[in-house]
């Protein structure tokens, strides 16, 4: 194949299409939930799947826009000085789950404009990072951002699966070997044997 068949490098397009693979593989998690579901906690630190949208929605318009002089003017009071410690990773009784899907794809439209507008070498500054070391690329925010979403979206595969046991990393394909209940059932009865069998080893490797 020639240079010329090949297709031609496209970072931007790149860094896109996982970011967008990543934003729609969390929201998918809310799909078929209740209010209730989709805000209860899951975990000793109160991990929930509303709490995680409306943190990666105020990632991405902080580090995609105000950092690159693009606020997007949508009001977050959840990061303002003196809110709530952890207030951006749950939703107020206030706050819907339309609401906070909506801020999220609004802060998708906003984050994409200003990856479409800049060069990836452009110099941005970071307004709650430290002033003296605040200077990233865009390049550096959108990866940055593409590992903090995804981040959250296994966060939220486990939540979800933990909740109904519904499992997958996108609508059609759930990126797990086939298998029902059952299967699943002695499959991980073995792995809770092989653990409690290496435990043993390992306490009597110690005493020798």
């Amino acid at each position: 194949m020639t240079t010329s068949e090949t297709a031609a490098p496209d970072p931007k397009a790149d860094l896109h299409r996982y970011l967008q693979e990543a934003r729609d593989a969390l929201l998918w998690k809310l799909d078929g939930l209740s209010e209730y579901d989709v805000r209860r906690p899951m975990t000793p630190t109160g991990t929930n799947l509303l709490g995680l949208v409306k943190h990666v929605a105020s990632v991405e318009l902080g580090y995609l826009g105000e950092t690159f002089g693009r606020p997007s003017g949508e009001p977050m009071p959840w990061l303002d000085e003196g809110a709530e410690v952890n207030a951006d990773m749950w939703a107020t009784a206030d706050e819907s789950r339309e609401y906070i899907v909506g801020l999220y794809r609004r802060a998708w439209a906003h984050a994409d404009a200003t990856i479409d507008a800049l060069a990836l070498d452009t110099i941005g500054r970071v307004p709650w990072w430290p002033s003296d070391k605040n200077e990233v690329t865009l390049h550096h925010a959108v990866v940055r951002v593409i590992a903090d979403t995804q981040r959250h979206a296994g966060h939220a595969d486990i939540v979800r699966e933990l909740m109904d046991g519904a499992v997958g990393e996108k609508q059609g394909d759930n990126s797990i070997p086939p298998g029902d209940p059952e299967w699943w059932e002695s499959y991980r009865s073995r792995l809770e044997r092989v653990a409690r069998q290496s435990s043993a080893q390992d306490a009597q490797d110690a005493q020798e």
